[in-house]
């Protein structure tokens, strides 16, 4: 969670006081997602006993618990999410004393006398106020965050930072940016300058408002008066504060202006949901039921009150149809429609508690009423809630589902628990296999809340199978610990897809879901899809020959740096943090593992020769000098001492003599062939650095990197500082003198073509053959490859990549990173909160309902893209899938049959899992 919202935010919610009232499904949710964010406390508020109904959403409730009061049974699976909060239980009913302890109060299940009550109270007492309220596949949030909230960070994004290619001196001054990215700033946003060569009258000033001019250009304000412009310069986003005003629900009930669509084909149906709710509770106040299931006459009251309503409201058009399906519904809990609506009134809470984000501004409503089937039988079970929204017969179907989840992470565990509600598989026939190659670890417990901190190097899917069997015994689960791909291919065949009638995927990488598709494809089995990153979410639906699968992998390569960047010409610390990872990987797992392929095989030597001579002479370099000692030019460590004197080497090298040889290539001055300064753009001139043991950066490369270097020997290494200083005073460090034949390159195409013409180094690549031969080498000992590991703070991986790429930075004046952002770039973190997580896994079970009862109409299906973070939510058709035409001949002579014809056309356009439509000598392939 720190990753998306920052050391700043999560101080500020560290101290937040959070109230949630009301703990059946919808309550549990958000109390869930509050506590794993991080609050000082959360107190969850429950006067009422558990029943039957509850266990369809509530996924901390068991039938043992049924007569109990809802909140203490909850209380100690809550406490468990998150040691770091404090979970209370309150059972007696709200009063406004009560409330004036919280900072935010979140009101689920209430009346709409208690939410004019308390929301007027909290909004005069500037407590941020949140109701929540779901009905069936109908669903309610409200949001009253006071006469004055301000927002520090309105979209969490990371603030532009750009370099500079020129500034003129005139009115407005004109800032022209390096072509290599684009600046990403809108109008009126603010930066600051820095590094600013020449004009530095910009640099360290206070923020600049500026003005869009294209996609590579700004202007700002008078620079006449200014110096010259020279060279260099970085303009960097600084974010402003945003203010809102809210108004109290009382008031905010009459103003439809503040209603927010995330469906606009649905903007007529959610603005009569407003009056629906209302009636809604007015109904209930006056009968103290809710309409019953499918009843007419109560649909027909419900309509009359929401008339009624809307002489008052005006709306041009009522969609009366909503109105019975919300009647006929109500008594529905659905645990999907609650995770979705209850993830985002928890990220509500977040905001609310951070100043980080945009708030809801005020009402959003949400159904799913897509989903409804054509039969309404009801029974009495567990899942009554669910029943009373589809009956009897469609939950029978359900429980006889075979569906396979692929991965057990963060949305795996959201999808599970779903799963494990509404009773998928769960019936005498059906199953759930979820398969999850890898293990628990600590920073998986804020977001995968199926795991405990004892849970920790556990395997993910054997556990997440165990915690859903807890929260229904009748769920049938498999657990396996497969990495789907091509080698699983034996495991995941057509026999085992035969027996599925869908896929759900909760995968973390393209590549993966790509893999999956194909394989949905080629059976023809129904896939649900769905992903995260930070606040951001999608859903997709995939339905044999009805939509567009999920595709492949789209070419991007803008992401992509390149070598050359990365080797001589870096200018973001995202590149100094890739060069510093490439260098852990070089140093400390690849030469070892090149060593012992050297040792066990054979034929290591003559297979490298065929990689070409450049990769050749550089991977057999590794492998001799690494089982050469280091007084016959090797760099085989024999004791501690020797370690610490490579390591210091190390650093002498990277980031001094390397510096010195390509300043000696590309002077200061240097000019390209147009006369242009060659430093320039994206190019920043660097400088060497000298070596001072008592600069905390300097010294903490050399205790990293001799500790890792004697890892990969299996010598022990120490972290006394001052002793690693007493031997670095006896390293002799040799005089670098920089040789004007080396080449280096400035463009990747460079690079390529020097690998196409070949190079000079078959004689080197001879005698490292020969002395590869010798037999004393053959009997060294293996070595110890390290696999990165970003967690682990006492192994010194970060602590390498950190100071690596800092000191590179300094080489190139380039801003340092601190290791809570290292960690996330180097470590290639994917950011993830369980809000996102858990609304995304809501929406891909609201299309379940529709893909178990067969649904055939794309209109009837949804696809999602959503930002919490904004308030931005999209729900679309899935767009249908792509036809083929093919014109063929009939060749009777060659007497070829229709069938094989067809069968080598679809094996031509590796199509085999097409539908074919022959018509008229024509061939239409579908998907």
């Amino acid at each position: 969670l720190v990753y998306v919202l920052g050391h700043e935010a999560m101080g500020r919610m560290s101290t937040a006081n959070v109230l949630v009232a009301g703990m059946r499904g919808l309550g549990v949710e958000i109390a869930k997602d509050v506590i794993l964010s991080g609050v000082r406390s959360v107190t969850v508020q429950d006067d009422q006993h558990t029943q039957w109904t509850d266990l369809s959403s509530q996924f901390f409730l068991k039938e043992c618990h049924l007569g109990q009061n809802r909140a203490l049974c909850s209380l100690q699976q809550l406490t468990a999410l998150n040691p770091h909060v404090q979970v209370l239980a309150y059972t007696q009913p709200l009063d406004t004393d009560f409330l004036l302890q919280f900072q935010v109060v979140v009101l689920t299940n209430s009346s709409l006398d208690d939410q004019k009550r308390f929301g007027e109270l909290c909004h005069s007492r500037g407590i941020q106020f949140i109701v929540a309220d779901t009905k069936g596949l109908c669903g309610q949030l409200f949001c009253d965050f006071g006469e004055c909230f301000e927002v520090l960070d309105s979209d969490g994004v990371t603030p532009a930072s750009v370099m500079i290619q020129h500034i003129s001196k005139e009115n407005p001054g004109l800032v022209i940016c390096t072509d290599d990215k684009k600046h990403g700033l809108n109008k009126g946003s603010k930066v600051v300058f820095s590094e600013v060569q020449g004009m530095t009258e910009l640099n360290n000033s206070q923020p600049v408002e500026i003005n869009v001019c294209g996609p590579y250009s700004f202007s700002i304000n008078d620079t006449s008066s200014f110096s010259d412009y020279i060279r260099g310069g970085v303009a960097t986003e600084v974010k402003q504060p945003v203010m809102f005003e809210f108004k109290p629900l009382r008031e905010a009930l009459q103003d439809h202006s503040l209603l927010v669509m995330n469906d606009w084909g649905k903007e007529r149906r959610h603005k009569t949901l407003h009056l629906a709710f209302q009636a809604l509770h007015g109904f209930v106040k006056t009968q103290q039921r809710l309409p019953q299931c499918w009843c007419q006459s109560d649909a027909d009251s419900l309509l009359a009150a929401v008339r009624e309503l809307n002489k008052v409201a005006q709306l041009e058009q009522l969609d009366e149809a909503v109105v019975r399906s919300l009647s006929y519904t109500a008594r529905g809990d659905l645990a999907p429609v609650n995770a979705f609506i209850g993830s985002v009134a928890a990220q509500e809470v977040i905001k609310a508690c951070s100043g980080k984000f945009t708030p809801l501004q005020q009402w959003m409503y949400f159904d799913a009423l897509e989903c409804l089937p054509e039969d309404k039988d009801q029974k009495s079970s567990r899942y009554d809630g669910q029943i009373a929204v589809f009956g009897s017969d469609f939950q029978e179907k359900l429980m006889m589902q075979n569906y396979f989840v692929v991965g057990a992470g963060a949305i795996g565990c959201e999808l599970l628990k779903n799963f494990a509600l509404v009773g998928l598989g769960a019936g005498e026939d059906g199953k759930i296999t979820v398969t999850d190659m890898d293990f628990i670890e600590k920073s998986n417990l804020n977001r995968q809340f199926l795991f405990r901190s004892q849970d920790i190097g556990k395997s993910k899917s054997e556990v997440a199978a165990v915690a859903v069997r807890e929260m229904n015994p009748q769920m049938n689960v498999v657990a396996h610990q497969n990495r789907l791909d091509t080698n699983s291919e034996e495991v995941y065949n057509y026999n085992f897809f035969k027996g599925l009638h869908g896929v759900a995927a909760a995968l973390d990488n393209v590549e993966a879901r790509v893999y999956l598709d194909g394989l949905c494809i080629k059976y023809q089995k129904s896939m649900l899809e769905g992903g995260t990153l930070g606040s951001k979410g999608h859903t997709l639906v995939v339905v044999p020959h009805l939509t567009a699968s999920y595709g492949p992998v789209k070419s991007n390569s803008s992401g992509d740096i390149p070598l050359c960047t990365l080797k001589n010409f870096p200018h973001r610390i995202e590149h100094t943090l890739q060069w510093a990872r490439d260098q852990f990987e070089g140093l400390f797992k690849h030469v070892p593992e090149n060593v012992n392929q050297f040792l066990s095989d054979a034929e290591f030597v003559e297979r490298t020769l065929t990689h070409g001579d450049a990769e050749a002479l550089e991977t057999l370099e590794g492998v001799w000098r690494s089982q050469v000692n280091m007084e016959a030019g090797g760099t085989r460590p024999q004791s501690w001492e020797d370690c610490v004197s490579w390591a210091r080497h190390k650093w002498e090298t990277l980031f001094n003599n390397d510096i010195r040889q390509l300043l000696h290539c590309f002077p200061e001055g240097e000019v390209t062939s147009t006369g242009l300064p060659f430093w320039s753009g994206s190019k920043r001139c660097p400088h060497p650095l000298d070596f001072d043991p008592n600069i905390a950066t300097h010294l903490d490369y050399v205790v990293a990197a001799s500790n890792l270097y004697g890892q990969i020997y299996n010598i022990k290494g120490r972290r006394d500082r001052n002793s690693i200083k007493k031997i670095l005073e006896g390293v002799h460090v040799p005089i670098f003198t920089p040789n004007s034949s080396v080449k280096i390159h400035t463009s990747d195409k460079e690079m390529e073509e020097e690998k196409v013409m070949g190079s000079n180094d078959a004689a080197r690549l001879q005698e490292l053959k020969q002395e590869l031969a010798s037999s004393s080498l053959k009997s060294s000992a293996k070595m110890f490859p390290i696999d990165f590991e970003k967690d682990d703070d006492s192994n010194f991986h970060m602590d390498y990549i950190v100071a690596a790429s800092n000191l590179r930075a300094e080489n190139y004046y380039i801003p340092a990173a601190d290791r809570h952002q290292s960690k996330r770039i180097a470590g290639r973190i994917i950011p993830a909160i369980a809000t996102t997580t858990a609304a995304v896994a809501g929406l891909m079970c609201l299309e379940l309902y529709k893909l178990v009862q067969g649904h055939q109409n794309i209109s009837s299906y949804r696809s999602a893209f959503i930002n919490l973070a904004v308030q931005y939510f999209v729900l679309s058709q899935p767009c249908p899938p792509p036809h083929f035409e093919v014109t063929f001949m009939y060749f009777t002579a060659a007497k070829v049959q229709t069938d094989s014809f067809l069968a080598l056309w679809l094996d031509r356009l590796d199509k085999p899992e097409a539908t074919v439509i022959q018509r008229k000598g024509k061939v239409f392939f579908n998907n």
